[in-house]
């Protein structure tokens, strides 16, 4: 079994939430994905990888990777029959990614930050999706990308079979939604510090 467990579900500055960032733990292994420069403190990291590596949090984040005798990239990991693959996603002008996380033949993916909806994402068991728009995408100045609106990630993800879908990349139009009491048509709100597992 692999657990997923959310060590923060912020976008960027959030004033609610600590960073978007997963610990993916198994048989002895443990790899950080993306979160500030503090997510891994208090257990051993195999690896970290980083979906963006030119990212406003990697100083913080290569700070405390060098702390801990590893490197921070985006770097395929696998051992124990757990393999986490970064497959490039639409997001900005530089190489973006997110990550496919496979353990016999079940699939996860971490996904935080995306303009257009990851078509390699389809028929996952469970999903970890940007969510910093709500009912509008937010566009990033000179039309380099952006991000997904919430509610059509959850369209779209539904139409792609993704089993659980978690938005684990809250932005302050999604804060506003929640505050409103909306949910979206179809997925849950990431929660930090709960486990999810890939059976």
């Amino acid at each position: 079994m692999v657990e997923l467990t959310l060590l923060g579900v912020g976008a960027m500055n959030s004033p609610r939430y600590r960073p978007a960032g997963l610990a993916v733990c198994w048989a002895g292994h443990r790899v950080v994905i993306d979160g500030g420069g503090t997510a891994a403190e208090g257990e051993p990291v195999d690896a970290w990888l980083v979906c963006d590596e030119r990212a406003e949090l990697m100083p913080s984040i290569r700070r405390r990777s060098r702390a801990l005798g590893i490197a921070a990239g985006a770097v395929e990991y696998q051992a124990g029959g757990v393999r986490l693959r970064p497959l490039p996603v639409a997001h900005t002008s530089h190489p973006t990614y997110g990550y496919l996380i496979d353990h016999r033949g079940h699939h996860a993916v971490w996904a935080p930050e995306f303009w257009t909806f990851p078509d390699w994402a389809a028929e996952a068991e469970l999903m970890f999706a940007d969510a910093a728009g709500w009912d509008r995408p937010i566009r990033f100045a000179g039309g380099v990308g952006g991000h997904a609106a919430t509610v059509d990630t959850a369209e779209r993800a539904a139409r792609a079979g993704v089993g659980r879908l978690v938005f684990a990349h809250i932005g302050r139009p999604s804060i506003r939604a929640i505050d409103r009491g909306q949910h979206p048509p179809f997925g849950e709100w990431g929660v930090e510090g709960r486990t999810y597992r890939l059976r």
